[in-house]
This record gives C-alpha cells, sequence and structure tokens, in this order.
C-alpha cells in the first residue's frame, strides 16, 4: 500500500479547499477511533499544523495488495450504522473480515465514522454506490457533481487520515434485470458513461485512494442475466472486476456457477477478480458450498470473496461457521 502526497505546498484554487486546509490544521493530533463492541480504540494519526493538504494539485494515491486469496469480506444487515454486525459475523466464525461491505443510495454522503472504525480493524470498506430513484443519464452529464465532489474529497480526507484506502462499486450487477440501472432500463452506453464521468471526478479532486471495482452478476442466460462485455467501461477506468454469484442449488459449483463470467471477464482484462458478493442457501448443503467456494477462488487465483451474511444466505448454523472458519483457515489474509 502506497500513499504519494507532494512535498511542495499547494496554491489553493478556490476557497472551499482553503477552508478545508483551515480545518486539518486545527484539528487534534490524533483521532481516537472506538471499536464497536471490542472495548478497543486504535489511535488515526491526523494531520497537524503544517500538513500538506491533498486536493487537485497534490493528489493522495493509495493501491491496495492484489495478491490472490488474501480477502474475505462480509455483509450483514445493520452495517454501516453500526460496526457491531460485522464483529458479531467475527464472533460466530472466528474469522476477522478484511473487507467491509455496504450498499449506499444515491446521494447518502461516505460513511466516514464506518470507514474508519473499519480501518481501525485493518479492513477496507467496500462502498457500492446504487443509483437508485435518480437517472443514470443525468450523472453521465454532470447534474450530480456536487454530490460526487462532496463524496469524492470525504473519500479523499479519510485516506489521508489513515493511510489507508476504499474501494468503491457503482451500479453493481448492470447486466441483470432486477435494478433500474439494469440493461432492461438503462442503455450501457449511458451506464458506461456515468461509471467513467464518477472516476474521472475522483481522480481530477485528487481522490485516487479508491480501488475502483467493476462489479457484474454471473451469466446465466437461462435466467435472463447476459454477459457483461458491454458494460465495460475500458481498462483505465476499473482497478479490479467483481462478480457476485449464489449456490442456490446442490449441483452448483465453482466451476459452473463463476467460470463462464470469469472466462467472459478475461477476454475484457487481465484486472484482479474478486468475488464481491456470494453465499449459499441450506437446500444447496451451505457446508459443502462455503470450501466449494473457496477452492474456487484459490483455484482460479481470484483475489478473495465477500460472504452476504443476510437471510437464507447466513453462516447461521455451527456447521456453516464452522466450514467457513475452516476453509479460511490457510488463507494469508491482507491487513487492511
Amino acid at each position: 500500500m502506497t500513499m504519494s502526497l507532494s512535498a511542495r505546498w499547494p496554491r489553493y484554487r478556490s476557497p472551499q479547499e482553503r477552508r478545508r486546509h483551515r480545518a486539518f490544521v486545527t484539528m487534534a493530533s490524533v483521532v481516537i477511533v472506538g471499536v464497536a463492541g471490542g472495548g478497543v480504540a486504535e489511535i488515526l494519526a491526523s494531520p497537524g499544523p503544517g500538513a500538506q493538504v491533498w486536493g487537485p494539485a497534490h493528489p493522495i494515491v493509495i493501491a491496495l495488495p492484489d495478491r490472490p486469496s488474501s480477502y474475505i469480506g462480509a455483509y450483514a444487515r445493520g452495517v454501516p450504522a453500526s460496526y457491531a454486525p460485522m464483529n458479531s459475523f467475527r464472533m460466530a466464525n472466528g474469522v476477522e473480515p478484511n473487507i467491509a461491505l455496504y450498499y449506499s443510495g444515491w446521494g447518502e454522503p461516505f460513511k466516514s465514522a464506518f470507514a474508519a472504525t473499519a480501518a481501525a480493524h485493518h479492513a477496507v470498506p467496500l462502498v457500492q454506490i446504487d443509483p437508485d430513484n435518480v437517472s443514470v443519464g443525468a450523472i453521465r452529464a454532470g447534474k450530480y457533481d456536487s454530490y460526487l465532489r462532496e463524496f469524492a474529497e470525504a473519500v479523499g480526507d479519510f485516506g489521508q487520515r489513515t493511510g489507508r484506502g476504499v474501494i468503491i462499486g457503482f451500479g453493481h450487477e448492470p447486466n441483470g434485470y432486477w435494478y433500474p440501472w439494469s440493461y432492461e432500463h438503462v442503455a450501457s452506453s449511458v451506464w458506461k458513461g456515468a461509471w467513467r464521468h464518477i472516476v474521472t471526478l475522483f481522480r481530477r479532486r485528487g481522490a485516487d485512494d479508491v480501488t475502483w471495482l467493476w462489479t457484474v452478476n454471473v451469466i446465466d442466460a437461462s435466467a435472463g442475466i447476459v454477459s457483461p462485455d458491454q458494460w465495460w467501461p475500458g481498462g483505465k477506468y476499473v482497478t479490479w472486476v467483481g462478480i457476485d454469484g449464489y449456490y442456490d442449488r446442490r449441483s452448483a459449483r465453482f466451476a459452473s456457477l463463476f467460470g463462464p463470467t470469469i472466462r467472459a471477464i478475461r477476454y475484457l482484462t487481465r484486472a484482479p477478480i474478486l468475488v464481491s458478493e456470494t453465499g449459499a442457501r441450506a437446500k444447496a448443503d451451505k457446508p459443502v458450498k462455503i470450501a466449494d467456494v473457496f477452492r474456487g477462488v484459490s483455484s482460479y487465483g481470484l483475489l478473495g470473496l465477500v460472504w452476504f451474511d443476510v437471510r437464507a444466505w447466513r453462516l447461521d448454523t455451527p456447521a456453516s461457521a464452522a466450514a467457513f472458519a475452516s476453509a479460511a483457515r490457510n488463507w494469508r489474509l491482507t491487513s487492511g
């Protein structure tokens, strides 16, 4: 993980940038971040007087490690309002996730407090920004740039304060049909334009501490889930690729569930791949499928997986929790 800040003092480009810098230099020299449920606190360094402010002329650059089989993430109901659900996940199976996923509705600010608590647990926040109740074409046209600038500045401030990166996705699973930004509702060219616009805006603001996760659903032509190639925004706009896929039946195997989508993606890019949402139903034999997804990630050389610990997909039995702990035991997790 690297962070690059120019040593030369910047010229202020706007009153807003001046205010942000003054806010930095008048902050206390440390921030104490409470860890929910753990009775622990971690001191995260914050800029003191004379600290270099980041911005368009002085980007903050943080790149996450991309070693295979080094990320185990989770989503649990109740985040990002609290980190307690993530602690409950850890206590249930003994695995401390190093990716903490949450979903952000359009117009919601970056959840800096949740991100800071995740960082205290050595986890990277993964934010899936959902363009719900908004025109994707209007996003592409720049009509929501003030909101995106505020989000980018909060993400950049988090990176400077903690030295840690953030993973961000936008409009996940567009090759499905169930979301208002998917292919039955929004043209792929419009979706791609919005993605490129968002990435470009963040980078121009200097918030380059983001790992951009292009997230698609597993292909299933019989269910109307098409190949994701028409949504590919181009390699310069994507850091990692995410694939979402779930085990619904006993016959499902990693190779048949994820393999066709991995092959389709490899025609587009050699970018690292993360299984960005997965889970298994009880009727699919959950403990067996847990072992299968861990083996599959390892055999295909993927980054890791994020378990969707909600509803039927939860690790809700001793057998499934034990299977998860056993499968994770030999992985060497990257510290967030």
